[in-house]
């Protein structure tokens, strides 16, 4: 690894780092660039042991022993500075030990991704990146074996979902879906059913349905507000329910997606 002192905040290689919260520019320059922001040691740390490679480090003095030790021999820049400026780069206090810009991995293809899998969570048109990593945090802590998301859903990668995620996003394994008249068919000639968590008089109990639950389940769940698509639920086999109480309808996307996973477990 190179260290390199910060003198400036004008550094070109420091552009990753830069606006972090302006979510607009992150949302087009991420993905576009083939990169995605790793913060914290730990949830760098699962990065690596995942396969993914920095493209630079940005830490403060007192956390450079500890990035030293995670990149072992690898020929990453990291840079180095004070805590001022590094606040000031980034627009945030960068006090869980460092900021790694890690290249993006290859996209996974569907078929692929489902061929061994039993239990899959997919993931439709949420936008909130603080659900979507408490999603992918339940999947990891709840034994499913991928998500799938659609193309109009945030970014897994974005910095706010891999940190709700605890780093999970980066262990477990994921890909964007097509459109529905597209995706349906890869997921039922994979052999999965297609299990809608929504509202609807023919919906089946989710304590019913994870009773006699089939071999091979992709959970759908959608965004709060509007719900799943029209097109996603004339895709799905079956639209399951969680029953409520106290007049409450529903619960947040994050939450019913745990539910129905432990439901699932059997």
């Amino acid at each position: 690894m190179r260290i390199v002192r910060i003198e400036g905040l004008e550094h070109p290689d420091l552009a990753d780092y830069a606006r972090l919260t302006d979510v607009a520019l992150r949302r087009l320059t991420e993905p576009e660039g083939g990169l995605y922001l790793a913060e914290s040691l730990t949830v760098i740390g699962r990065a690596l042991r995942a396969g993914h490679e920095p493209r630079s480090v940005l830490t403060s003095e007192r956390w450079l022993p500890d990035v030293e030790a995670l990149l072992g021999d690898r020929d990453v820049p990291v840079y180095v500075g004070a805590t001022p400026a590094l606040e000031e780069l980034t627009g945030f206090h960068l006090h869980r030990g460092a900021l790694a810009s890690m290249h993006r991995p290859a996209p996974l293809d569907p078929r692929a991704l489902l061929a061994d899998a039993r239990r899959v969570v997919i993931v439709e048109d949420v936008v909130d990146h603080t659900n979507v990593g408490a999603i992918f945090r339940s999947v990891a802590g709840l034994g499913a074996d991928a998500v799938l998301v659609t193309p109009r859903c945030a970014d897994p990668l974005y910095r706010r979902s891999v940190r709700v995620s605890m780093g999970t996003v980066l262990q477990v394994p994921w890909t964007r879906l097509p459109e529905w008249d597209e995706a349906a068919p890869i997921l039922h000639e994979a052999g999965f059913t297609i299990a809608a968590l929504a509202l609807a008089d023919d919906a089946v109990s989710l304590r019913d349905f994870a009773a006699t639950a089939p071999e091979r389940v992709a959970m759908l769940v959608g965004a709060e507000g509007d719900g799943l698509s029209r097109q996603a639920l004339a895709a799905a086999d079956v639209v399951v329910t969680i029953p409520m109480a106290h007049g409450v309808d529903s619960l947040n996307v994050a939450a019913a997606s745990a539910v129905a996973l432990y439901a699932l477990q059997g």
